[in-house]
């Protein structure tokens, strides 16, 4: 009696979860037929103009071009993450894809406990064992993974050569490996077009809630602009929504991430450093679609178009010509191997 009591308290637990799962855009049940896809944002959401938007743009792709059919669900907390991938697992997708780094253990326990779904990881967070060798995901797990290092440095170099000052700054979301990485390719690339530039790093915070804080990220930048900065590269999610604000009431410049951020506010947004995420999410549909999906680690950096930076209409007048093929340069010697880029602080 007591066992049934257990698992009828188990169940009734899960099923309230759910209820705080909240299901947007195409929230379309599998079909039976065809390719069933579902995806489970990051904090933050549809609209953040950045990494959810990413994905969702690539997921509609494979919607309108591979046929797929795709149910996204959207957490409110951070407890809701597990219960939206399990629903979605429970449901029989063809492939899970789970937007964010704050998904890897979750994926990975559930990976195992369905071996038959495929699984995704944005930004998987792969580990190292005591050998200082990389941890392999399961067998039906892929951990898209992006050099953000590599465009990170363009950013920084762009920064540095356009900036007009000895002093560059950088607001990160949570203080995590993740985004250290953004950081230390903005340093290097300041570094390398200017050995005696500063860089101002600082965090919103260090848990995932720092990544939609525009209140404080409004705060850091406004610090940092009267420290004698004139562009801030911001690795925050909506968070830097509060840069950009910062840049239009000083009249200074942020540096856009994940997406192209100019329209957040036009003439004051110098670049963006472009994540890709739209391409991974598409390419690992189109491997289930045309069953060549295996597991493993999937990295996109330059050479693969997975990471950039902005240059068009909108920006050029700020990046003169000679600027633009500095830059071009050192991405053909990023792409060649001549340079490498750290990763790490």
């Amino acid at each position: 009696m007591r066992r049934i009591l257990t698992v009828v308290g188990v169940l009734l637990a899960v099923h309230i979860a759910l209820l705080f799962v909240r299901p947007s855009g195409a929230a379309v049940p599998p079909t039976g037929t065809g390719l069933n896809v579902g995806v489970v944002f990051d904090l933050g959401g549809r609209g953040d103009k950045s990494f959810n938007d990413g994905a969702y743009v690539g997921a509609m792709r494979a919607a309108e071009k591979l046929g797929a059919h795709v149910r996204f669900v959207e957490p409110g907390e951070g407890s809701d993450r597990e219960a939206g991938l399990r629903l979605l697992a429970a449901e029989g997708m063809d492939l899970v894809i789970g937007v964010g780094f704050i998904f890897t253990d979750d994926l990975t326990e559930l990976a195992k406990e369905y071996p038959a779904v495929a699984f995704a990881g944005v930004d998987y967070a792969v580990s190292i064992d005591k050998d200082g060798q990389v941890v392999q995901p399961p067998k039906n797990m892929a951990a898209l993974k992006f050099r953000e290092e590599q465009g990170s440095f363009l950013v920084g170099a762009i920064a540095a050569l356009v900036g007009n000052s000895k002093k560059m700054g950088f607001v990160g979301g949570m203080d995590s490996p993740l985004i250290h990485k953004f950081e230390a390719g903005y340093r290097a690339g300041v570094k390398a077009v200017c050995a005696d530039c500063e860089v101002i790093a600082q965090y919103a915070g260090v848990t995932p809630e720092a990544f939609r804080n525009p209140g404080r990220g409004k705060e850091l930048a406004l610090s940092q602009y009267q420290q004698g900065v004139n562009v801030i590269y911001h690795a925050s999610g909506s968070t830097g929504l509060g840069v950009f604000e910062a840049a239009r009431t000083l009249n200074k410049y942020g540096i856009g991430v994940d997406a192209d951020q100019y329209k957040e506010a036009p003439g004051r947004v110098l670049t963006s450093m472009v994540k890709r995420v739209d391409n991974a999410v598409y390419d690992v549909i189109s491997r289930v679609k045309d069953k060549s999906f295996t597991g493993g680690i999937y990295n996109f950096g330059l050479a693969e178009d997975g990471v950039g930076y902005v240059y068009d209409t909108n920006n050029k007048a700020l990046i003169s010509d000679a600027v633009r093929a500095r830059i071009e340069a050192l991405k053909a010697d990023i792409v060649a191997g001549r340079i490498s880029v750290p990763s790490s602080r």
